[in-house]
């Protein structure tokens, strides 16, 4: 009797470790093959077939991250200073502002960044206080740009290849603008659900 226990839970124990491993590799209709070899039910668990982070795209960051507020995004315009830009960021605790041409709030003319305060402004002992938000950011033409239905990983993608860490999202015209921080944050909040629900359905919380 005492050696049927220690099959029981051994095999328990191979089954945590290979659901775990293949966790965020498997589809579903694998991960009922390995439940069926190992003896548990046909049936998963009823949020088992959640998104993914092939399936979750910038529009659902954005979704999370603005909640209500469409729309949500800072901005300034080309012809501010950079005082005002870099006291606006300061402000609202963000890292860049989205620069928009004089006259029309959704023509976007390009992205100032903190990076771009501290390259231009700070290391060169430029006055702020004279110098135009134009004379410093990053132009239209020379933006990394996504779309809200870009994929996380490929956004992710992007901003590491190019060594960037905020980008503006554009459906013909600005609708947002993500970090790579809150792209970082989707991806563990995704991965953290799939091993809550693994584990949850290993302690038999699901039947």
């Amino acid at each position: 009797m005492q050696a049927l226990f220690q099959v029981a839970r051994s095999c328990k124990e191979t089954a945590k470790l290979a659901i775990l491993r293949h966790s965020l590799g498997r589809d579903t209709a694998e991960m009922k093959k390995l439940f069926a070899r190992l003896g548990y039910s046909h049936s998963l668990p009823p949020s088992i077939n959640h998104k993914g982070l092939e399936n979750t795209t910038v529009e659902d960051v954005l979704m999370i991250k603005d909640g209500d507020k469409q729309g949500s995004w800072l901005w300034c315009r080309s012809d501010d200073t950079v005082h005002a830009a870099v006291k606006q960021m300061v402000q609202n605790n963000v890292g860049s502002l989205v620069v928009l041409k004089p006259g029309d709030a959704q023509l976007i003319a390009g992205i100032i960044t903190e990076r771009d305060y501290l390259c231009k402004i700070a290391s060169e002992e430029r006055p702020a206080k004279y110098t135009r938000v134009s004379e410093i950011m990053t132009e239209e033409n020379k933006l990394i740009t996504v779309t809200s239905d870009t994929n996380i990983l490929r956004a992710m993608q992007l901003m590491t290849e190019n060594h960037i860490r905020h980008v503006p999202v554009i459906d013909g015209k600005i609708v947002g603008m993500i970090s790579l921080v809150d792209i970082v944050r989707a991806v563990v909040e995704q991965q953290g659900g799939d091993v809550k629900r693994l584990n949850e359905f290993i302690k038999g919380d699901y039947y």
